[in-house]
């Protein structure tokens, strides 16, 4: 990408012809997950939109670079990396505990991983959450906090569940089919927001986690990186970051997060 000579199928090391047509050296491929709102997700028009793929589609313009915006299962990231079908993840993804996995941008973003109850639950702690059932995403950074350091925490609950995705957590919150999600700060704030009945589910203050979001490249990818880099600080350099966090700060990233 960038140069006919030096294009991100040759970042990327490739040599199979599919790829090579499918991802050619002035398109940038941004794998996400479309239901991580309000990074990355499909709004009520079928349009891709979220802050991530808006500070994608910016360093795009600024490269002369096409963009594409490739929903992606998110048990599949690695593998859609690998193969070049996509040319980075750049959704909240998480760098804590991942540091070795892939080459990353700067953290952009500080993020917090909170619990979501029914404000009517009488769950106000942590502590509350003993004998609950508590749902997270599958992969999820709430996930690997409530399996790592917060272990202890998790062995309180009567279940932790997995699901495919935050939307069915917060449709299992509002039946009672569970008492609590577990999930980005982000993410709870977008969900609650764009709720008609938003007094109906209370953030817990007490958080899990505090982790640091970054851009994935695949390992040894660092031409591409650094070039998404400079243009990202410029990014930050001009305001342009925090100007389109303004868009998105009633669903979950204030600028407060916004970190560099």
């Amino acid at each position: 990408m960038g140069t006919a000579s030096a294009g991100l199928f040759d970042f990327l090391g490739g040599d199979n012809a599919d790829t090579a047509a499918a991802n050619d050296e002035n398109t940038f491929i941004v794998g996400f997950d479309a239901e991580f709102p309000p990074y990355g997700y499909k709004d009520d028009s079928g349009n891709y939109v979220g802050f991530d793929l808006d500070l994608a589609k910016e360093v795009c313009e600024r490269n002369n670079w096409t963009f594409k915006a490739q929903p992606i299962d998110w048990d599949a990231k690695d593998a859609e990396l690998d193969s070049g079908s996509i040319d980075c993840i750049w959704n909240g993804f998480t760098i804590n505990g991942r540091e070795n996995d892939y080459t990353w941008s700067d953290a952009y973003i500080d993020n917090k991983q909170v619990i979501v109850v029914k404000s009517d639950s009488g769950i106000k702690s942590l502590a509350d959450l003993a004998g609950k059932n508590v749902e997270t995403q599958k992969d999820s950074s709430a996930l690997a906090a409530l399996q790592g350091d917060n272990k202890t925490l998790a062995d309180t609950f009567a279940t932790l569940t997995e699901v495919a995705d935050y939307n069915t957590a917060f449709m299992d919150l509002e039946s009672g089919a569970c008492d609590a999600v577990a999930i980005d700060i982000g993410v709870a704030q977008y969900q609650v927001s764009s709720k008609d009945n938003s007094d109906d589910f209370t953030i817990l203050d007490e958080i899990i986690s505090s982790e640091q979001y970054g851009i994935g490249f695949k390992k040894g990818n660092d031409a591409l990186k650094d070039q998404v880099q400079a243009t990202l600080d410029e990014m930050f350099e001009d305001g342009t970051v925090l100007k389109i966090a303004e868009n998105y700060s009633d669903s979950g990233v204030p600028g407060s997060l916004i970190t560099k």
